[in-house]
């Protein structure tokens, strides 16, 4: 998912991405470029889809307006915000992607624990923790923002506490090398969308460690030198293609990508009750406010798309067992990433997954300048029924806006009862309409 130009904005008037406006002024920005034609331009819709496309409100380059604007420009159809921690993008992609034609799907990022599970001691999709998973929350109805303040509120407090913790041991190993130190509240909170709800990432502490070395060495070979003395990191292959040249419009997330695939850990401090709650309880309240969980698959690592994470073994061994037990733990849907997985991963994944009754979808994570929106894997013969699926969540998430009875799994609703794949085809149906 790496190389193109997907990080350029230019053409676009600067409004649309400027993080310091308000969500009203980007999307009136939006809603002018639209009336003077220019989506005349814009390519035709591919089919393609991706659900998990991260914006300012966690670590991206692209505001909500934004996102939903360069996944128009890449073709795809369904748009879907997924922050880390945070659902403070929905409402602005909600009406970006209605002004511009899209479907959207809204939703957010968190971790749960299995550490009281069987699985306590493997490594699901968090590269940094054993027993520790990520989950997506997908088709979260409009109206929702208290709810969901009640379960993230909390679990951003404990991340703001293991946040600052980080930023010291960043500090202990730049005061080794003789650099002064970075302040959290000044130097690292800015960089977020912290003060209109929006999440403090592990890649915001190395974004500002990025900022602090090029500050420091400048840039090409004077940072080569100075990481490889100061710290020993040694960057090869296209990795230092990109730091040898200073005018690298990508400079400081290419920095990022390096840091975070060779130093995190060294940084990272592990994840604590506070900020993983176990997982039964998260999708039993996902489920309560009528969204959707969805597990999303990893699987293991023999190189990586986005340069940030080492070739690793996650959930291959044990798969067959963790399908078994994602309906026990209040799962309701899988989604993984057919651009970073095998064809013989998929295959398999796909196999288990159907007996167990599981919506499946896909996403891949857009959160550096340097990946692009397109997934053309989904056009695949094997792989078009994952557009059917978006399209459900689209209408899911519409219905059970205007109505909490409704919902792909609400037992109150008109199709609950029907199998699964009858209740994806009618809604599916509903969402292609793009009525409001």
């Amino acid at each position: 998912m790496s190389g193109g130009d997907s990080w350029d904005c230019s053409m676009y008037p600067p409004e649309i991405n400027d993080s310091a406006l308000k969500p009203a002024e980007r999307l009136a920005a939006l809603r002018g470029f639209v009336e003077r034609g220019g989506l005349a331009s814009m390519p035709g819709f591919t089919g393609e889809i991706n659900n998990h496309i991260h914006t300012i409100y966690s670590f991206s380059p692209y505001t909500p307006a934004m996102a939903a604007l360069k996944s128009r420009e890449a073709g795809l159809e369904v748009a879907g915000s997924v922050d880390h921690d945070s659902w403070s993008a929905a409402a602005e992609m909600r009406e970006a992607c209605a002004l511009i034609g899209l479907g959207c799907v809204t939703g957010f990022e968190m971790r749960v624990s299995l550490r009281h599970t069987e699985f306590w001691d493997r490594k699901f999709n968090s590269p940094d923790s054993k027993g520790i998973a990520y989950i997506t929350v997908q088709g979260v109805p409009a109206g929702s923002e208290a709810k969901v303040g009640e379960i993230l509120k909390p679990i951003g407090a404990a991340r703001r506490q293991r946040n600052i913790r980080m930023t010291d041991n960043i500090n202990s190993i730049l005061t080794a090398a003789g650099l002064s130190g970075l302040d959290y509240e000044r130097d690292i909170v800015p960089l977020s969308m912290y003060h209109e709800g929006g999440s403090v990432t592990e890649r915001h502490l190395l974004f500002a460690l990025s900022l602090k070395l090029t500050g420091e060495a400048g840039r090409g070979e004077k940072l080569l030198t100075f990481i490889r003395e100061k710290f020993g990191l040694d960057v090869t292959g296209k990795n230092r293609s990109y730091l040898l040249d200073p005018d690298n419009p990508c400079y400081t997330y290419d920095l990022l990508g390096i840091l975070k695939s060779s130093f995190n850990d060294r940084i990272f401090v592990q994840p604590g009750a506070e900020e993983c709650p176990p997982v039964e309880t998260v999708t039993a309240f996902v489920r309560s406010i009528n969204a959707i969980p969805f597990y999303p698959y990893l699987g293991d690592i023999t190189e990586s798309v986005t340069g940030d994470k080492k070739p690793e073994k996650f959930e291959d061994d044990y798969l067959d067992s963790l399908m078994s037990r994602l309906k026990d733990f209040g799962f309701q849907g899988l989604t993984y990433m057919p651009p970073r997985n095998t064809m013989t991963q998929l295959i398999r994944l796909r196999r288990l997954c159907e007996p167990q009754g599981l919506i499946e979808i896909s996403g891949v994570d857009i959160n550096s300048p340097r990946q692009v929106f397109q997934c053309p894997e989904i056009r695949k013969p094997e792989f078009r029924s994952l557009a059917d699926t978006t399209w459900a969540l689209v209408a899911h998430e519409r219905l059970a806006s205007a109505d909490p009875s409704r919902g792909l799994f609400n037992p109150k609703d008109p199709l609950a009862g029907k199998p699964l794949a009858e209740r994806i085809a009618a809604f599916s149906m509903i969402g292609r309409r793009k009525q409001p």
